[in-house]
């Protein structure tokens, strides 16, 4: 899988893909991520990428020149599945949109900045908008690099154990159990029972268990799912 990553901010998100799981799933060509600065792509002799907005309203929107340029530029050379925005009114991002993106051969992530994009980059070039939550960032580079951390750790043989990340938060639309490690007794605060009773059907039903009333007590609106 690629990711191609357009930031005006490269290097505020280079050190998320150069350790743990994203660097390692480079290191054995699961995943390629490349950052393009996108003031390279600029026209413009002092290499601007934004401008005042047209009908007077306050702080710079970036401009469709260079967007397009690199987009462009990145489509001569592959197809892309999708061309992603990181936008505070997109579909707010989670784990169903992870498992969906990890499917895909080549994804462009655009992190939006300023005061956001020229709208025409929307309409004709974006295929889709993703929010990873309801507030306003700096820039789009933290939300790429959130969306490039929870796919490619589903890309197969990214992490050592498969399972594990079949078995994570939200994969069913339900909290993980709650989970435990030695020693079994601390201070006092043992680990409950059944996890040490080696019966796997019981020790499974008991996750069962726990991830439902866990999801009903804490995250309700899942369930509705």
């Amino acid at each position: 899988m690629r990711i191609d990553i357009i930031t005006v901010l490269p290097e505020m998100i280079q050190g998320s893909f150069e350790t743990s799981i994203l660097n390692r799933a480079q290191k054995k060509g699961l995943a390629e991520v490349h950052l393009h600065q996108l003031r390279d792509y600029s026209n413009d002799k002092w290499k601007r990428v934004d401008d005042y907005p047209f009908g007077g309203e306050a702080g710079m929107v970036m401009k469709v020149e260079p967007i397009d340029n690199v987009i462009t530029a990145l489509k001569k050379e592959r197809t892309y599945d999708e061309v992603i925005y990181t936008s505070p009114d997109g579909e707010t991002f989670n784990q169903a949109i992870a498992n969906e993106l990890s499917l895909y051969k080549n994804i462009i992530i655009l992190c939006g900045h300023y005061k956001g994009i020229d709208y025409r980059i929307r309409e004709h070039l974006i295929t889709r908008e993703i929010s990873i939550g309801d507030y306003v960032l700096t820039g789009g580079e933290l939300a790429a690099a959130v969306i490039a951390d929870a796919v490619v750790r589903l890309i197969p043989g990214a992490i050592g154990d498969a399972e594990s990340a079949l078995s994570d938060t939200f994969q069913d639309d339900l909290l993980a159990p709650p989970v435990y490690t030695r020693p079994a007794d601390y201070k006092g605060w043992k680990v409950p029972e059944i996890l040490l009773s080696g019966h796997e059907a019981k020790i499974n039903q008991w996750k069962m268990e726990q991830s439902l009333e866990r999801t009903q007590r804490l995250r309700p609106d899942l369930l509705k799912k």
